[in-house]
């Protein structure tokens, strides 16, 4: 054997109902991560990670340093928030992913995974491309939150799709108010409409649990990598994650409990700073949209009002997401990939910066349009 990896996720992810979906602290997104390295790394890896923890043992819960650590309001304006008291926890939390422990990270949407299964028998074609149509679909509930879809999210298939249905005539003619800007939109819910009147509904729809583990086995193929173990959190008797990732063909796949495996706890922290920090995205450039009333939404300002240590610890970020171990199959996202591409055009615009004087002299009050041109682009 000559790597190990160590595979987490978000906690409670695959839990979704309309009380989860509707609160103010729900998370669309299902994130995992996986963390690794040469097996001769092992105790240089460890010996770093468990200093750290003995660093920080005050915020051991159990007995263990989890993500839970990790408070959402520390993140309201990003690494901003960041007091000099806390930030010294995340310099030495990010400093822990150098260029000898390889990630790898998925961030897909917990509705993509429903509104799959109803186009699970259709495919791209000449004429119609379905990607764009589920795209279409998995936007319009995230953004727009219809109640009565939502709530048949998990009662019966049938219902779902009439709800949707509906859901989707009635925006059609509420945008007609302003057709200028929802003239696209309108066009696409029309044709969904033509779809979803054809579709095949399944009995049941479930969770799919492959995605992150596809993308992973691809990952090891693109760097050569034949020989390897890979650690998985334990979850119950079920081992639903570990059986879905020896359907796909990984192989030396084992569970584990997180208290007795350092790399497990690594990646949760990852995926927990991962989370943190693309959820204060979402929900600072999310609009309401209810009324039908379209209105910019930009990032606030403060997002910007950075000092020098909170610069650094952008571009050290930064450079464990998108340079170390740069590899295609590093990050992994579904169809719907807004957030995902929110959070690395983010890192990439604030690498930009070298220091405070760069922020200041370019105009604080006007970074979050730059953000916006920049993150569409």
């Amino acid at each position: 054997m000559k790597h190990v990896f160590f595979y987490d996720e978000t906690e409670h992810s695959r839990k979704i109902n309309y009380e989860t979906v509707t609160a103010t602290n729900y998370h669309d997104n299902f994130i995992t991560g996986i963390v690794g390295w040469k097996i001769e790394e092992n105790k240089y890896v460890s010996d770093r990670y468990v200093a750290f923890e003995s660093k920080y043992d005050y915020r051991k819960k159990d007995g263990e340093l989890k993500s839970q650590t990790m408070k959402t309001k520390d993140f309201r304006l990003g690494f901003a928030s960041l007091n000099s008291h806390t930030i010294g926890f995340y310099e030495d939390l990010i400093s822990l992913f150098d260029k000898k422990v390889i990630i790898y990270f998925s961030v897909s949407s917990k509705i993509e995974y429903i509104i799959s299964q109803l186009f699970i028998n259709y495919h791209n074609s000449v004429l119609v491309n379905i990607d764009f149509m589920k795209y279409s679909i998995i936007k319009a509930i995230n953004v727009y939150q219809p109640k009565k879809v939502i709530e048949a999210i998990y009662k019966e298939p049938k219902l779902f799709v009439k709800e949707l249905c509906s859901f989707l005539k009635e925006r059609i003619i509420i945008n007609q108010s302003n057709n200028i800007l929802k003239e696209k939109e309108n066009t696409a819910f029309q044709q969904i409409l033509i779809l979803l009147n054809d579709t095949e509904v399944p009995k049941k729809l479930d969770w799919s649990y492959f995605a992150s583990f596809d993308d992973f086995e691809k990952l090891l193929t693109e760097m050569n990598i034949e020989d390897y173990k890979l650690i998985i959190d334990r979850e119950g008797k079920k081992s639903h994650t570990l059986n879905s990732a020896i359907e796909v063909g990984l192989k030396n796949v084992i569970e584990e409990d997180s208290k007795n495996c350092i790399g497990i706890r690594m990646a949760d922290m990852l995926i927990g700073l991962i989370s943190r920090l693309m959820q204060s995205l979402k929900v600072s450039l999310r609009g309401d949209y209810k009324t039908g009333r379209v209105k910019k939404i930009l990032l606030d300002s403060g997002w910007f009002a950075l000092n020098q240590r909170q610069i650094d610890l952008y571009k050290k970020f930064y450079r464990v997401i998108c340079v170390n171990n740069n590899y295609w199959y590093k990050a992994y996202a579904g169809i719907y990939s807004d957030d995902l591409i929110a959070f690395i055009g983010f890192l990439q615009f604030m690498n930009r910066f070298k220091n405070i004087d760069d922020i200041k002299n370019t105009n604080l009050k006007m970074q979050p349009e730059y953000y916006n041109a920049f993150v569409c682009e």
